[in-house]
C-alpha cells in the first residue's frame, strides 16, 4: 500500500523528542557556510561602518567624561531605594555578562544596544556591563564613560551602578533592566494587586 507523506514523515521523525524549555540561554542561529569567527568579524565590520540597520541611538559624539576610579551611579524615578541598594550591593543574580575589553568604541556601541535589547527580551533584570577601567591608557577611561552615558538613553534600563568587587568594581557596571508587561503582571497577581500598567516602575 503506498504511504502518505504524513505517515513518511512520522517514521522518519520517530524517536525524536521535542526540546525542553527551562534554559533562558539564547543559541545563536548559524550560517550553513560560516563559522561563529566569520559571523563576528561580519557584525565587527557593519559596527565599524555605523550600517546596523537597527536604529541603534546610542549617541558617539562628545559627552561627560569620568574618572578611571570614579563609581558609576544613576536610577531613573520611581526605582525603589531598597531595590537600588540591592543592585549596588550585588545582591541580584547576574544573568548575563557583556565583556567589552579589546573593543573599539563602535563596536562597544553596538555590543551595548544588542547586549540590552536581548537582555530584555529573555526577561533579565540584572545583567552586568565589563568595560574596564581605562586608567593606563592615552584616553583614560573612555569606553566606561561612553557606556554610562548610553545605558541612560536606552528606555530599558531603569538602574545602574559600579559593580561590587567580585563582579569587576569600577571596571564593570551592574544594570538594571525594566520588567516586560508580562512580568509585572506576574508580579501583580503574585501578590493580589490589580493590574494597571500604568503604575510605579519596578
Amino acid at each position: 500500500m503506498k504511504e502518505t507523506e504524513d505517515s513518511v514523515f512520522q517514521k522518519a521523525m520517530s524517536g525524536v523528542a521535542p526540546l525542553k524549555e527551562g534554559s533562558r540561554k539564547a543559541i545563536p542561529k548559524a550560517l550553513p557556510q560560516s563559522t561563529s569567527g566569520q559571523q563576528q568579524r561580519r557584525r565587527d565590520a557593519v559596527a565599524e561602518r555605523g550600517e546596523e540597520g537597527d536604529h541603534n541611538p546610542l549617541t558617539l559624539g562628545e559627552i561627560e567624561r569620568v574618572n578611571p576610579f570614579d563609581v558609576l551611579a544613576w536610577k531613573k524615578d520611581g526605582v525603589q531605594p531598597r531595590v537600588f541598594r540591592h543592585l549596588a550591593q550585588g545582591k541580584y543574580p547576574i544573568e548575563a555578562t557583556l565583556d567589552l575589553h579589546q573593543r573599539t568604541l563602535k563596536q562597544a556601541r553596538a555590543d551595548v544596544f544588542r547586549f540590552i535589547r536581548s537582555s530584555s527580551a529573555h526577561g533579565f533584570r540584572s545583567v552586568v556591563i565589563a568595560h574596564g577601567r581605562g586608567d593606563r591608557s592615552d584616553d583614560p577611561a573612555k569606553l566606561k564613560g561612553y557606556v554610562a552615558h548610553w545605558l541612560v538613553e536606552l528606555q530599558d534600563v531603569i538602574g545602574f551602578h559600579s559593580a561590587p568587587r567580585r563582579h569587576g568594581g569600577t571596571g564593570a557596571t551592574i544594570v538594571l533592566i525594566r520588567k516586560s508587561p508580562s512580568q509585572k503582571e506576574e508580579n501583580r497577581e503574585r501578590h493580589g494587586l490589580k493590574s494597571d500598567l500604568t503604575q510605579r516602575i519596578d
